[in-house]
């Protein structure tokens, strides 16, 4: 199995626990391991035949845009679902970072993996 990334793609959301952060958008930073099959992709140089990164990293923009959690652990898990069930993704890891939520640390979040890796 092959992997399709996406590093680094910061996306503005409605995220926290606390009060004041249900009233303003904060920064998340997600890195992206997509597993998939690129050699129909490949041999036919043929966008269709693979994972569109443009049109997956989009449809995650609309998701933040869409919804509001308190924990970056939500955030994740529905991602996850929504991306594995649009997008016919068998596998994926997902990493969701939020910079500055805590003083000392430059960023805090989880990686969680889902799906079977073939």
């Amino acid at each position: 199995m092959d992997l399709v990334l996406i590093e680094a793609l910061a996306v503005d959301t409605v995220i926290g626990v606390y009060d004041w952060e249900r009233s303003i958008q904060q920064r998340l930073v997600l890195d992206l391991a997509l597993a998939t099959d690129i050699r129909p992709a490949a041999a036919d140089d043929d966008l269709s035949q693979t994972l569109d990164y443009a049109a997956i990293s989009e449809r995650i923009a609309a998701f933040a845009a869409e919804h509001d959690f308190a924990l970056v652990e939500t955030f994740a898990e529905r991602l996850a679902a929504t991306l594995r069930r649009e997008f016919g993704i068998p596998w994926l890891r997902l990493t969701v970072r939020k910079p500055g939520a805590v003083p000392q640390a430059a960023a805090v979040g989880v990686t969680i993996e889902r799906g079977q890796r073939a």
